[in-house]
Order: structure tokens, then C-alpha cells, then sequence
């Protein structure tokens, strides 16, 4: 009989598993039940409420005569035919501040205004937007001008609207002045200005015109062709399928 030594190996054998070298696997440290996992160095986060540096209105004004003077004339006041007036009222309450960037920053194709963007960072851009701005002291509502809601017109009766109140300014396809000649309207008919001008924003332009340029309002009885709400919204939409 050879239980003893069977015996003797299962006990021989049980006291090597527990030891940790049963099947020839090195046993680690046991973990505590509460050990604290350990704590990875801190990543340091940006700070939330970081500021940009505040506009600089003074070098605004140095950029704006070294760039924009020569087209929109001394203190932005434009000239029918060259470049339209930068510092109206109606323009600088209704335009957002995106807006006014990305039109500096890209330009207006096909138009004569080129994009800034290669010579100019953001910030130099937002110091001229704050120079134009220092012309009036008008409440700020292009936020809200650009979350308006979107056109819901027929651009059919828009193309009978265009050609009867806008054609005549500004060209029979939105051209401006290289369309009309030497004209009194811009170009609203291109993509340089339809893919950034919110529905909202040529809506309020179209209802309240633009000061200090010859374009007027042409919303309900005391506008220049007496437009309802639903006729502007007519003519946005035309406009959106025209933009070349």
C-alpha cells in the first residue's frame, strides 16, 4: 500500500500551491481589500472663464487706415459705386460680430473686396470691428437679427420683387457694381455675402435700409415700395437660389 506516500505528496504538494510556485506561476503581492488606488498627477485644465484681451480701438483705427480706408473712405463712410458705408447705424446695430469677422477675414467674392485673413490674425480683425463699432453707441442686436427665423418665401414672386424694387441698384442678378456699373448697390446676389448674411440680417436691412448710403427701407406704408413681411421673405428666398 502506498497511501502514506501519497499522502505525504498531496500535502507536499498543496503547500507549494500555497506558497506560490504550484504550476511554476510567481505569486504577487495580495492587494488590501482597502488599498487606495494610486493618484495620477494632476492635468491641468484650462481655465474656464478665461478672457480674450479686450478689443483695442485706437490700433483699429491705425489697421482701418492702413487697409479699408482707401475703398470705404475716411471714417467708413463709403462711396456709392467703390465700397458702401461701414459706420451706419442700422449696419453696425444689426451686424454680428461674426459676421463683420468672417466678411473682413474671407472677403466678398467675386466682388473687389479681398479676404484680409492672410495678412491680419482674429484679433487684429475684432480691434477694426471695434473702431467701426466707437462710430455709434446703438444697441448691439445682431445675435438676435442672425437667430431669426429663416426665410419661408416663394422665390418666384421674390424674382418679380427683386426685379421691380432691387434690380435697379443692384443689378438683375445681385452683382453690385460690377454688374450695374457705377451703380448705388452692393452685391447681395453673391456667395461672398449669402453665406454669411443670415436671413434675419437682410431682413432687417431690407425693412430699415442703411443711413449714410442711398439704400433705404422699403417695409409697409412708409417705405420706399411699401413691402409686407412675407414679400421680403420672397425676395431673401429668391436671393438664396441666384447666389453665383
Amino acid at each position: 500500500m502506498h497511501y502514506p506516500n501519497k499522502a505525504i505528496m498531496l500535502v507536499v504538494t498543496s503547500m507549494l500551491y500555497l506558497s506560490g510556485f504550484a504550476g511554476g506561476a510567481q505569486a504577487g503581492p495580495v492587494a488590501k481589500a482597502d488599498a487606495q488606488p494610486t493618484k495620477l498627477a494632476a492635468v491641468q485644465q484650462p481655465e474656464a472663464n478665461a478672457k480674450e484681451p479686450a478689443a483695442n480701438t485706437q490700433h483699429g483705427q491705425v489697421l482701418f487706415k492702413e487697409n479699408c480706408e482707401v475703398c470705404h473712405q475716411e471714417e467708413g463712410r463709403g462711396k456709392p459705386g467703390l465700397a458702401p458705408s461701414l459706420t451706419n447705424k442700422e449696419l453696425l446695430s444689426a451686424a454680428s460680430d461674426r459676421f463683420l469677422l468672417e466678411t473682413i477675414r474671407d472677403g466678398r467674392s467675386p466682388t473687389a473686396m479681398p479676404s484680409f485673413g492672410a495678412y491680419m490674425k482674429d484679433n487684429d480683425i475684432k480691434d477694426i470691428i471695434a473702431y467701426l463699432r466707437s462710430f455709434h453707441k446703438t444697441a448691439l442686436i445682431g445675435d438676435r437679427v442672425d437667430n431669426d427665423r429663416p426665410a419661408m418665401g416663394d422665390p418666384r414672386l421674390g424674382k418679380r420683387w427683386f426685379t421691380q424694387v432691387c434690380a435697379g441698384c443692384h443689378g438683375v442678378n445681385g452683382g453690385g457694381y460690377a454688374e450695374a456699373g457705377s451703380g448705388s448697390g452692393t452685391a447681395i446676389g453673391t456667395s461672398g455675402f449669402l453665406s454669411k448674411a443670415s436671413d434675419g440680417f437682410i431682413r432687417y436691412i431690407i425693412m430699415n435700409g442703411r443711413s449714410n448710403t442711398p439704400m433705404r427701407g422699403f417695409y409697409g406704408p412708409d417705405g420706399l415700395a411699401s413691402l409686407t413681411h412675407q414679400e421680403i421673405d420672397d425676395i431673401i428666398s429668391y436671393l438664396r437660389i441666384i447666389q453665383n
